[in-house]
């Protein structure tokens, strides 16, 4: 289960089919078929409110408890999910999963096998299945201007990472940015209203900035794409827009 669970939040919904490389490899590994596993996935899509098709309807009761307790806790089922994973690909001494067919990086695995993991490896965990989930969700494009080069695309927190510990891995407070409007959306110059749309704060010192008026103030009002599962939480986009944005 907790290799269904990371499985979906780390490939797109795409990639979720039985023939993809990656649900191949771990059924083989958690003695299941493709088809079992691809079906598993589908049960925990219909589970997520922002999944609005596609999920099937044999859910288990189990599958709602740990959907539950990965509400609850996203941190620690991130380090479990993980550990997981590392024991079910241990065998072939795998450190990356194998190649996706569509455009986003391939999730790969962080921390040490076994054992307890220091506090730098767990916040490294953390970070790295964050960012994995948002790559999923947003199909790795940047929510605002569509970018798609990873490279240059961050896992932004909408309440920020020190503020609320317990969301910190929660890929509902997150966005998928480019670079420029992580820093725009980190800083306040951005955010996002109610209805999903982009705000730029006015009065700003650098409104005769030709590369600030197209690169910025042109998404003013603009819709972001919303991803196709963990949509941002509306009460963290209503912490940002009152503590950081600067109006």
């Amino acid at each position: 289960m907790l290799v269904a669970f990371w499985l979906y939040c780390q490939l797109p919904f795409g990639d979720q089919k039985r023939g993809h490389p990656c649900i191949v490899k771990f059924a083989a590994a958690i003695d299941r078929t493709p088809n079992a596993l691809a079906m598993k996935l589908g049960n925990i899509k219909s589970l997520d409110p922002a999944a609005t098709t596609g999920g099937l309807s044999n859910v288990a009761p189990k599958d709602r408890e740990m959907w539950a307790e990965m509400q609850q806790d996203w941190e620690a089922f991130a380090i479990e999910a993980n550990r997981a994973v590392e024991e079910a690909v241990q065998p072939d001494h795998a450190g990356n999963l194998p190649p996706q067919n569509s455009a986003q990086p391939e999730p790969t695995l962080q921390g040490n096998l076994g054992g307890e993991r220091p506090a730098t490896t767990r916040v490294r965990i953390g970070q790295d299945f964050f960012r994995g989930a948002l790559l999923s969700a947003y199909r790795g494009r940047c929510c605002i201007t569509g970018l798609a080069t990873p490279e240059l695309l961050i896992a932004s927190h909408i309440v920020p990472w020190h503020e609320d510990r317990a969301n910190r891995v929660n890929p509902c407070n997150g966005l998928l940015l480019s670079a420029l409007h992580d820093k725009a959306f980190d800083r306040g110059l951005i955010t996002i209203a109610e209805d999903m749309t982009v705000r730029v704060a006015s009065g700003l010192p650098n409104e005769a900035d030709r590369f600030f008026a197209k690169t910025i103030r042109a998404f003013e009002g603009r819709r972001i794409d919303l991803p196709k599962k963990f949509r941002p939480e509306r009460e963290f986009l209503e912490h940002h827009r009152e503590k950081v944005f600067l109006g």
